[in-house]
């Protein structure tokens, strides 16, 4: 018996001193995995790293930079530490810049120079967040997991430890609905498509896009689940969709509660909204957290927007409806946090004065352009951000003086209530150049920042050729230098619904550039006079691809202008002429644009289409069906209500191959077709019912594999419309 019971104890003992290994053991491994992923087979026995948490007594992330046994040494306080410092020396010492563009780098094979010296870097504030309800359908829509295990180490290298992670919350709302006693039918009806669901989420409308199959829940189910598994991996903590009250329009009715109609959004009837003083609500918020807990567990953080854009609040008791909110998210974690955006009315002063201080966490979605921090949030804490993209459009643009300004100076204004910074962009994949700055900032002091172009570009072609650096001076002076308030890129009128005067291709946006265009056409130049040696560089035709189609797209803008003048002087020869031109730009766009993957519209179809096949093997009608649903978003959005009288129309313009010549091309066409032939132009519903039956034209079939040069082209069409670039280079 004594042998016994000291054999059990010292299993027992064995097994408590052990678990720190075993724990040890799979951070290493998910570190490990990084690196194979990232850099190929081989990669993690390039490195040496550790996580010691010992490194960071105030909680606040911590990693070293140096070297040991002959190779690059990496220390951090955190998994996720250990991440974001190999992302830094990548970038700083090893000059790989990974980015979605370049996702990837032969690690095994590249030659990766050891530190000088030991770098220490601690992070200043505590939360790096990460997407946008809206990032869900303008971009991650049609996502399988391997695009999404790419995401996720993107957020690894970058420091993102707060992301958004929405994915699968169609799966809980449709186990929530049929334990209600809605039937399948019924839940089609508002459960929205996948290209769509980001405003569903958001309470704006119901079932858009859907119908969808049974099996789309059980792909979602595990997507999600893989999803949140590998962000708590690296130690991230996923914001959780919270429940805001949000139940079917017809909910009053068919279940007998006291549902408010909250109105319209842009022509789409949105879901009710349950009152807080109805005795259900408790139950329902209840019934929610239960699938999505069982979905992805308990998180400490939970993304909670009530009322979002508009919503109707008349009769409502606001105070009351914020506490039960609160308290319906505190019975599944006490210790969990209400995160909010910071958006058009949200959050309301009431929900300020209700929420206690320590239990908010405010999203200053737009700081970049439309800050609303400077009257701090009645106390309570915030995070800077940046909401540098609207709608996934492609442009060139953004405000790289006044982010790193505006971090800094809300930092020392606000040093105990700046718990964070955050990128909020509505779509992704742009101007990486951006995204890599602000996530710098927080492990960066300000005096740092003002050589940090210099260091970036040096990182981003592995090379210092002082072209280089003189485009993106450039660039930083003018496109990259946005001090409207506009609502993303300037927007390329080649997009637009043609028109007499076109003033904008998106309602909120605008086609005017608020920059010169000439400094692109510089910008242009130089990076052309590298292209001999830099041509096979991922990053560099990358670049040189993006500010070349800017530049195009302003040369657009300019022929447009003289539309208005030509018609009103009846001069038909000169119509002809410009139609010629502005045609032949078009054309001229989308060959430029068929040379790299980002900017085809094949990239996007084929992954709808793949999606579907992943869900419904072999199911040509279910791939029709989604491919539809991914065209649909980027042309006419909605319904046809919602596209003219709600606006939508044109929302998420896309300048991609494809796109441009089968779609805008054509609409353009028809446009000059009438104006030249003294016909009339044609309404609203009829550009509906032509750019609607695009969305259903599956003959049309989009590559997704480049077959050119992406420098050779950018090359012969600057020449073509400017000469020869060296011309440009004294200037």
């Amino acid at each position: 018996m004594y042998t016994i019971l000291k054999r059990f104890f010292l299993l027992l003992s064995v097994m408590f001193l052990s678990t720190p290994l075993i724990a040890t053991a799979q951070r290493d491994t998910i570190i490990a995995g990084l690196l194979e992923r990232i850099g190929g087979r081989g990669a993690a026995e390039r490195f040496v790293w550790e996580i010691r948490p010992e490194m960071s007594p105030t909680g606040c992330d911590v990693f070293e930079i140096a070297s040991r046994d002959g190779k690059p040494y990496v220390a951090g306080s955190s998994a996720l530490a250990v991440a974001t410092g190999i992302g830094w020396y990548l970038n700083h010492t090893a000059c790989v810049n990974l980015t979605w563009n370049r996702p990837h780098a032969d690690l095994a094979r590249l030659t990766l120079p050891l530190p000088k010296g030991k770098e220490r870097r601690e992070a200043r504030v505590a939360w790096r967040y990460y997407l946008n309800y809206c990032t869900f359908s303008y971009s991650t829509a049609f996502w399988d997991w391997e695009r999404w295990q790419q995401e996720i180490d993107w957020m690894a290298l970058h420091g993102v430890n707060m992301p958004l992670a929405a994915v699968g919350t169609d799966v809980v709302w449709r186990n929530v609905l049929h334990e209600l006693g809605y039937t399948q039918a019924e839940i089609d009806r508002f459960i929205a498509g996948p290209a769509h669901q980001a405003w569903w989420l958001m309470n704006n409308l119901e079932g858009w896009g859907g119908p969808n199959p049974e099996q789309w829940y059980a792909a979602r189910e595990r997507l999600a689940r893989k999803i949140v598994e590998r962000m708590r991996a690296f130690g991230m903590e996923p914001v959780l969709p919270g429940y805001a009250g949000m139940v079917p329009a017809d909910a009053g009715e068919k279940l007998d509660w006291d549902v408010k109609d909250a109105g319209n959004w842009c022509g789409f009837r949105r879901p009710g909204f349950l009152l807080p003083t109805d005795p259900h609500f408790a139950s329902m918020a209840a019934l929610y957290y239960k699938y999505l807990t069982r979905l992805v567990g308990v998180s400490s953080l939970y993304s909670i927007d009530p009322f979002h854009e508009g919503g109707n609040t008349a009769g409502v008791d606001l105070p009351a409806a914020y506490r039960a909110i609160e308290q319906a998210m505190l019975r599944v974690n006490p210790s969990a946090r209400w995160v909010v955006q910071s958006w058009n009315e949200n959050p309301r002063p009431e929900c300020l004065r209700t929420i206690q201080s320590g239990r908010l966490i405010v999203l200053d979605l737009f700081s970049d352009g439309q800050p609303k921090w400077h009257d701090g949030y009645g106390g309570h804490d915030w995070m800077f951000c940046m909401l540098h993209n609207f709608g996934g459009r492609v442009g060139v643009h953004g405000r790289y003086r006044a982010v790193i300004d505006g971090y800094y100076d809300a930092l020392s204004r606000y040093p105990s209530t700046l718990k964070g910074i955050g990128a909020t962009p509505e779509g992704i994949e742009t101007n990486p150049m951006l995204y890599d700055m602000l996530f710098e900032l927080p492990w960066r002091s300000e005096d740092e920042m003002g050589g940090w172009l210099e260091a970036y570009v040096k990182a981003r072609y592995g090379s210092s050729r002082p072209e280089l650096l003189k485009a993106w001076d450039a660039l930083t002076g003018s496109v990259y230098d946005c001090r409207t308030r506009q609502q993303g890129a300037t927007e390329s009128v080649m997009c637009a619904r043609p028109s007499l005067d076109v003033r904008s291709v998106s309602t909120w946006s605008t086609a005017q550039p608020y920059y010169q265009a000439d400094s692109l056409v510089k910008a242009a130049a130089l990076l052309l006079a590298c292209g001999h040696s830099l041509r096979s560089s991922d990053n560099f035709t990358y670049d040189l691809t993006d500010v070349m189609r800017q530049v195009l797209a302003d040369s657009a803008y300019a022929l447009s202008r003289q539309i208005a003048p030509a018609a009103r002087q009846k001069d038909t020869a000169a119509l002809r002429r410009l139609r010629d031109s502005f045609l032949q730009l078009i054309l001229d766009q989308d060959r430029l644009l068929a040379n790299r993957p980002e900017f085809m519209l094949g990239r996007w179809t084929s992954a709808a289409r793949h999606l579907a096949d992943e869900v419904c093997p072999g199911d040509a009608r279910y791939a029709d069906e989604m491919e539809r649903n991914a065209r649909t978003l980027i042309t006419v959005w909605g319904t046809e209500t919602a596209a003219n009288a709600g606006g939508l129309h044109d929302y998420a313009n896309r300048e991609w191959a494809g796109l441009l010549r089968d779609f805008h091309y054509v609409r353009w066409q028809r446009f000059f077709d009438a104006l030249i032939g003294g016909k009339p132009l044609p309404a609203p519903g009829e550009w509906y019912e032509m750019e609607e039956g695009w969305t259903r034209n599956f003959s049309l079939c989009y590559a997704d594999v480049p077959q050119g040069d992406s420098y050779d082209v950018a090359h012969a069409l600057f020449c073509k419309y400017f000469g020869n670039p060296s011309a440009f280079l004294g200037k």
